[in-house]
């Protein structure tokens, strides 16, 4: 009787390590995911990435350090993207006025069909330059995760801000009027 007792409370001691030892395992998970989770994509006040896209519907590409001295708008969105919709139309707004001003605006794409793109860009009449990042390498060099995502780089190459999430006409036209060189 007494070795039946204690081979229960073997069988009781192991089945808890082994529980415990999941548990462990499951908090240290979670903490490393979180952790990936709270990176941000770049931080302000580094340098800008340096990266070289294609034009949509072009053979001509945009690269970034070729715009140095200039602001640049950089905007990660996709066409299922809401919330990307329905900033596209403050960013064509303001193109032409801020282009004048030395601020370029660069909307990423992150699609892969090119169709539905450009029936996107016909549907809200875009002028300004949109960049297939069909194989999503500038979304990982900037590490953009939920979309929209807007980087505002000021002249000097530098990231002055990052925004998470739609932008409203005033707070865009803020950011814009911030990375605008000096005159």
């Amino acid at each position: 009787m007494k070795e039946k007792t204690i081979q229960k409370k073997k069988r009781r001691l192991i089945f808890r390590a082994a529980m415990l030892t999941v548990m462990v395992g499951l908090v240290v998970f979670a903490l490393v995911a979180n952790g990936k989770e709270d990176q941000v994509a770049v931080a302000k006040g580094e340098e800008a990435p340096d990266f070289q896209l294609k034009k949509f519907g072009t053979e001509e590409t945009v690269q970034l350090s070729d715009l140095e001295g200039q602001g640049v708008m950089l905007n990660f969105w996709a066409t299922y993207c809401g919330p990307c919709k329905d900033e596209m139309p403050y960013m064509e707004e303001l193109y032409e006025e801020y282009k004048e001003k030395g601020v370029e605006i660069l909307a990423v794409n992150l699609d892969s069909t090119e169709l539905v793109v450009e029936n996107f860009v016909n549907e809200y009449n875009l002028t300004f330059p949109i960049l297939q990042d069909k194989k999503g390498q500038v979304m990982d060099l900037y590490n953009i995760g939920p979309i929209p995502s807007t980087l505002f780089i000021n002249p000097d190459g530098e990231i002055e801000e990052q925004v998470i999430g739609p932008l409203t006409l005033e707070k865009l036209e803020g950011y814009l009027q911030d990375i605008s060189p000096e005159e």
